[in-house]
């Protein structure tokens, strides 16, 4: 039963929850796309959607068919364009479910019930004093922790190692001499599964200048996983953590510590 009519549109309950509905869905395609050449595009496209709707709701035939046909083709192209941010909603919508119905998991992708708060925080503190010294030498590094996603692919991507974590590995890895110091290390299931790994770039625009390759790399992983990344910066020193396509930047070891703890654990 309509809640309203307008001229010769009847405008009901479902009507309203349809609209409402498009409407979330466009505002998180935005989110995700925010800040980046994608945006543009979107916006674009969706501008001439809207433009046929009025052609078309106006009966010009002519201009509509014309228009739709474009609208046709653009269904196609837009899966092409977009394929980085489909694969990132449709990722958000996966962790989600995940993360709502599960909660199984807590740092370094380690069940809750078989590694007790000790021997989680020596791997921790083993990770934050490497990125500490690290950033004293003003020596670049990539750390990433795995959580859900397991990141096979970006870990075939580089050198296997699957060892122990230690602050002595880590440095040896990031020396500036080593032929792996390149790339991330990956860090999953309680062990540093490879180093020299290839991570994707994030395509956001309006980044601060001073954010080099690292920084937009650790960004664009955070993009397409859940993983969290530690960032030490080889012109600054500084150590920053992102995480969810955010950074924080230019944090202490207290603060790093503390920050890796609350984002790797999940509250049972």
């Amino acid at each position: 039963m309509p809640l309203f009519a307008i001229a010769f549109l009847d405008f009901g309950l479902i009507d309203a929850i349809d609209i409402l509905l498009v409407g979330f869905l466009i505002y998180q395609l935005y989110k995700l796309m925010r800040g980046s050449v994608a945006v543009k595009i979107f916006l674009g496209l969706l501008s001439i959607y809207l433009f046929y709707l009025v052609v078309k709701a106006a009966e010009m035939e002519l201009l509509s068919s014309i228009l739709g046909q474009f609208i046709g083709v653009g269904v196609i192209a837009s899966v092409v364009l977009f394929q980085q941010e489909i694969r990132q909603f449709l990722l958000m919508i996966g962790r989600s479910t995940v993360m709502n119905n599960e909660k199984l998991l807590k740092a370094l992708h380690i069940y809750k019930n078989t590694v007790d708060e000790e021997e989680l925080s020596s791997r921790l503190n083993s990770v934050v004093k490497a990125a500490d010294e690290l950033g004293k030498s003003r020596t670049g590094a990539l750390i990433v922790f795995a959580r859900t996603d397991s990141l096979n692919s970006f870990v075939e991507s580089g050198d296997l190692i699957n060892a122990i974590i230690s602050k002595r590995l880590l440095l040896t890895i990031f020396q500036k001499q080593s032929p792996m110091h390149d790339g991330a290390v990956i860090i999953g299931e309680g062990h540093i599964r490879a180093a020299r790994c290839i991570i994707p770039v994030t395509q956001q625009e309006n980044l601060p200048a001073y954010f080099g390759l690292r920084h937009r790399a650790a960004i664009g992983l955070t993009e397409a996983s859940d993983a969290l990344v530690l960032i030490v910066s080889e012109e600054t020193g500084y150590m920053s953590l992102a995480y969810e396509g955010l950074i924080d930047h230019n944090l202490s070891t207290a603060e790093l510590r503390t920050k890796l703890v609350s984002q790797l654990t999940v509250n049972s």
